[in-house]
């Protein structure tokens, strides 16, 4: 089974967690959820999450894929130096690393967007050396980019369809009764 890595900070947005975590895992995807400071993180909303798995002991060499929630808490996601090397690690592996709303502008800061179509939150668009491409969601090699909370359950089908296929992405559209 292949496995997920999802890394929260305070401040995460839960839509794009909660409802990315949910997906992926319709999708028979793995995923273990790491807290970017301790066991617990509280999101942009409130709700607090419990019990995570410490980042401080995340491998990447455990897992298939990375992905990275937006909201007030990707610059907690971008300052920390662990975090930078396992973006790294898995961009220089050719693994697949998903970021969505704000946390794009990681990627692209870091330079991993530079020739390549993604997408972020409008507003925070800069030019990373990309192509803008202002979808709900969009594949390039092996980034996965969502826009915005709204997009979350085309961000999670996207990284079901990198890593599953489209058949596998197609059966859990199908299963939500997603048109």
């Amino acid at each position: 089974m292949k496995k997920v890595a999802l890394i929260l900070a305070d401040g995460f947005e839960e839509m794009e967690a909660i409802g990315t975590y949910d997906i992926l895992n319709r999708g028979g995807l793995d995923v273990d959820i790491y807290a970017l400071s301790g066991q617990d993180t509280a999101g942009k909303f409130g709700l607090t999450c419990t019990k995570l798995h410490a980042f401080s002991t995340f491998n990447t060499s455990y897992y298939d894929a990375l992905v990275l929630p937006g909201g007030p808490g990707y610059e907690a996601l971008e300052k920390n130096e662990r975090l930078q090397k396992a973006i790294k690690d898995f961009m220089t592996a050719g693994k697949v690393v998903a970021a969505i709303c704000a946390s794009p502008t990681i990627l692209g800061r870091a330079g991993y967007l530079t020739g390549k179509n993604y997408t972020c939150f409008t507003p925070m668009n800069e030019n990373f050396g990309g192509t803008f491409t202002d979808e709900y969601a969009t594949i390039d090699g092996n980034i996965v980019t969502g826009q915005s909370a709204a997009a979350t359950l085309d961000f999670g089908l996207a990284i079901v369809k990198k890593m599953m296929g489209q058949e596998k992405a197609d059966e859990v559209k199908k299963s939500i009764f997603y048109k």
